[in-house]
């Protein structure tokens, strides 16, 4: 069996700080006692370890490791128990019933209780960005038993389920009476997951260990620790080298991957990803829907897969992906209302009174990414040969993260921008906020100016209606009315920003599990 120090041997030009990491960590001698190690590298130091009051990718992936929500959701959209074993939701849709699992810890020891699932429910979901509507409608949580809860709702809300399968539960104990916000166990979390916070040293690593008391077996390792690697070839390098078992790569090195059997791109684990193209409706020479829907004509999906993003993934041909098919407008057909007919985009150009000037251009738009994101950044870099077609230039702004959203949602200060991002565990908690009416100019939201009652009405109505049919009906509204205005679309349905994994000494780690951030801690084994 392999220990952390023999893993060490083969290091080939791996960054100092990850060696420090793993010798910080290793264990002496082999034998079946060897302590079982598995290593993920991450990019940077996180804002924090708590995804339920920290938003981003990295806390969240943290917390599917640390905690649990009551409800799960696979990447496929299924819904199964959790902390949560049964729910029923009353006819009204005004009463949810929770039956909760019996016999969970949290980390320190403290049982799991209601008492716990009423304390999240009333304080801490408010908090959290896609709870936070659904807080709005908790009239109460009432504890009906010692594992039982009924949350009394004030009046139907659509994605109720989906919602909690984004909660992560925390501990009354260690939260109450405190600021939940800034509250040390952030950066140190207790929960009831698979694996137990164990140390964190800024600019190194953090180290997560197994959880002997998990409530749903036996977790397959000892230690995973997670070194810090800011510089992306150094990620790879480690990765194809077997120095790490899994780490987010650049697409460009995907083909790499594809050629080597130890090496995979995970396809499993995450909600869908997707490449966005968003329009300014305020902008001088984006006002007009008809100039916006040509400009996005002109953008040549089906090369952005196979050239910007090293053909991972799909070229969109609607709002929503094919995993969220039940809310799906079978009506919206990009290549039939978008063709990149370039004679075609040139005629509406010309008659909303764009003509070419002599040296052939019509206007310049200014385009925001985030410089990280390189698919993005590639994506972008593409829509200038592609506009450039029909006389369109571009001024490409790369910038961090924070500078795109004050440029984008803040400010409006932008034509077109790119984006990477996440579908997420509902329309109603992910996709239709790009189209709503964004008024408070809030990051991640509808940067466009436009407010649509059309738009606002369906978005609403799928919120508050309890079934799916209803709700489906109203999402292809909005579809039907977002394929009119075209402030927002997906170019690319696309997962090359997932994890690669080097199975050459684990086995099993692409299993795909009920519940979205997590790894197969309960089935994978070490490689012989």
């Amino acid at each position: 069996m392999r220990t952390h120090r023999r893993r060490l041997s083969g290091a080939v030009a791996v960054a100092a700080a990850f060696a420090l990491a793993l010798t910080g960590c290793a264990s002496g001698g082999g034998g079946e006692d060897a302590e079982r190690v598995y290593v993920r590298a991450i990019g940077d130091d996180p804002m924090g370890l708590n995804g339920q009051l920290v938003s981003g990718a990295t806390p969240t992936m943290f917390s599917g490791q640390i905690m649990d929500t009551l409800v799960r959701m696979s990447d496929q959209y299924e819904l199964n128990p959790g902390l949560a074993t049964e729910w029923e939701l009353s006819e009204d849709g005004l009463e949810l019933d929770l039956t909760l699992r019996e016999g969970v810890s949290w980390h320190d020891g403290e049982p799991f209780t209601a008492e716990d699932v009423k304390f999240n429910l009333e304080e801490i979901i408010a908090l959290q960005s896609f709870g936070a509507p659904l807080a709005e409608r908790i009239d109460s949580t009432e504890v009906t038993g010692e594992h039982s809860v009924t949350v009394h709702l004030t009046e139907p809300y659509g994605p109720l389920l989906e919602t909690l399968a984004v909660q992560f539960m925390i501990p009354k104990h260690v939260y109450e009476d405190t600021e939940y916000v800034t509250n040390e166990a952030n950066m140190a979390p207790i929960g009831t997951g698979p694996l137990m916070f164990d140390s964190y040293d800024s600019g190194e690593q953090i180290v997560l260990v197994k959880n002997p008391d998990y409530w749903e077996g036996e977790v397959q390792v000892d230690r995973v620790v997670y070194p810090i690697m800011a510089d992306p070839n150094s990620r790879a390098t480690a990765l194809f080298e077997g120095e790490v078992d899994q780490a987010e790569i650049a697409v460009s090195q995907q083909e790499r991957v594809s050629g080597e059997d130890d090496l995979a791109l995970m396809e499993t684990g995450a909600f869908t990803q997707l490449v966005s193209m968003m329009f300014n409706a305020k902008s001088e020479y984006l006002s007009d829907p008809d100039v916006r829907r040509a400009v996005f004509a002109a953008m040549d999906r089906d090369e952005i897969v196979d050239t910007a993003l090293s053909g991972i993934g799909e070229p969109a041909n609607g709002f929503f992906p094919d995993a969220l098919e039940w809310a799906q407008d079978e009506d919206i057909d990009f290549d039939r209302d978008f063709p990149r007919d370039v004679d075609a985009i040139n005629r509406t150009l010309d008659e909303a009174g764009f003509p070419r000037d002599a040296d052939g251009t019509r206007f310049t738009l200014t385009v925001q990414y985030i410089a990280e994101l390189t698919d993005a950044a590639a994506t972008a870099e593409m829509a200038q040969s592609m506009l450039g077609e029909v006389g369109i230039e571009l001024e490409l702004v790369a910038s961090a993260g924070a500078v795109f959203t004050e440029n984008v949602y803040t400010k409006g200060d932008f034509d077109i921008a790119f984006l990477r991002s996440t579908v997420g565990a509902d329309p109603s908690i992910g996709i239709t906020r790009w189209y709503a009416c964004n008024e408070e100019k809030a990051a991640a939201a509808n940067p466009s100016g436009i407010c649509d009652d059309v738009i606002d009405e369906a978005a609403a109505g799928a919120v508050t209606a309890p079934d799916r049919e209803t709700r489906a009906e109203h999402f292809r509204d909005l579809q039907q009315r977002a394929n009119e205005l075209m402030i927002y679309a997906p170019l690319a349905w696309f997962n090359g920003a997932f994890p690669t994994v080097n199975q050459s000494e684990w086995q099993g780690q692409l299993e795909p599990q009920q519940t979205t951030n997590r790894m197969p801690w309960l089935t994978m084994s070490q490689a012989d």
